[in-house]
């Protein structure tokens, strides 16, 4: 067995890098929430001055990865990598970004577990020794989300109680090798896929709950741990209904989520007096809540370790039609105060 694995989906760092910089920047709505003042933008409008929401959200990736390289007073030419992803057709945001960039270019897809994923990848690289610094970013876009996945927002259809909201936002992470940072990614566990038949494309969180319990379980047994090891379990995007449905699952597993451990980004994004039914979902969800929210609480040193585990419902338009059930995909990176 390899070195750096532990278990059969495990991966130990043996130089653990270092998240050097951070940087999210949301819309309107996402800023009346209870983080707002962590953000290191808050949107006026949208569209943030463009004519179409692609172009919008293209444009809120970018300044992410801008910001956050800007923070460590870098120019964008010394990153020797980027990997990041968004929900658009062909990752256009992220593409259209890394071409502003010219930044050498992975390109993701893992739904909303997209952060997580590039975080994942991202460490490879720099434990490796193949590239540092290296930026991972996700982003999202409530309008682009509901016009690919569902309807214009012209119809005016209405939600169901288990929709989620997309978060219009984006978030990024610059990572380096061992060296003092806000954390160090120590382990990272790479997460299966998971289908239990959901096929409704209103119902994300079911669809990606049996996914997160599956990936955890599996953290747990590799690495001999248990959630009560960690100061805090947060999850991307499951909402009301998939933490929920999560939280079953782990009791039956005995390996129960208890509150004070067990945080879930789509619960606690927005304000809960904007009517957003079940919570957020979208990459950037958990992208900017990992900047505004869960970095600054481990460098702060009120967290000393964290599960950060990004949740995706691999859902598509075309199978979707075709009468096929949404796959889910889990993947967590472990956290420790820098």
């Amino acid at each position: 067995m390899p070195q750096h694995r532990q278990g059969k989906q495990t991966i130990i760092f043996q130089n653990a890098p270092s998240i050097i910089s951070s940087a999210a920047v949301v819309g309107p709505k996402e800023g009346r929430g209870p983080h707002g003042n962590g953000f290191d933008l808050v949107l006026d409008d949208p569209l943030f001055q463009q004519e179409s929401y692609e172009q919008a959200e293209h444009t809120i990736f970018q300044e992410a990865c801008t910001r956050c390289i800007e923070k460590t007073g870098m120019q964008k030419e010394a990153v020797q990598a980027m990997l990041g992803g968004d929900l658009l057709n062909q990752i256009m945001a992220a593409s259209l970004s890394a071409r502003e960039l010219s930044i050498p270019f992975l390109g993701l897809y893992g739904a909303c577990s997209t952060m997580a994923e590039s975080l994942l990848l991202g460490s490879i690289l720099v434990d490796g020794g193949y590239a540092s610094p290296v930026i991972c970013a996700a982003g999202s876009h409530f309008c682009t989300a509901e016009r690919q996945y569902r309807f214009p927002l012209e119809y005016g259809n209405q939600r169901t109680p288990a929709a989620q909201w997309t978060v219009t936002g984006a978030g990024a992470c610059l990572l380096a090798e061992n060296t003092k940072g806000i954390a160090h990614i120590t382990s990272a566990t790479i997460g299966r896929v998971v289908d239990l038949g959901i096929r409704d494309p209103n119902n994300m969180g079911a669809a990606m709950a049996p996914a997160a319990a599956d990936t955890l379980i599996a953290h747990f047994k590799d690495t001999n741990t248990a959630p009560k090891d960690y100061d805090k379990i947060i999850t991307g995007d499951l909402g009301l209904v998939g933490s929920g449905i999560l939280k079953e699952l782990m009791d039956k597993n005995h390996l129960s989520l208890f509150e004070q451990k067990y945080m879930d980004c789509g619960l606690c994004i927005f304000d809960p007096a904007d009517d957003v039914h079940a919570g957020g979902s979208g990459c950037g969800c958990s992208a900017s809540l990992l900047s505004a929210y869960i970095l600054p609480q481990l460098s702060s040193g009120k967290w000393k370790k964290v599960l950060f585990m990004a949740t995706g419902a691999l859902l598509s338009t075309t199978t979707s039609q075709q009468g096929e059930t949404i796959p889910g995909v889990a993947h967590a990176v472990i956290l420790e105060g820098g």
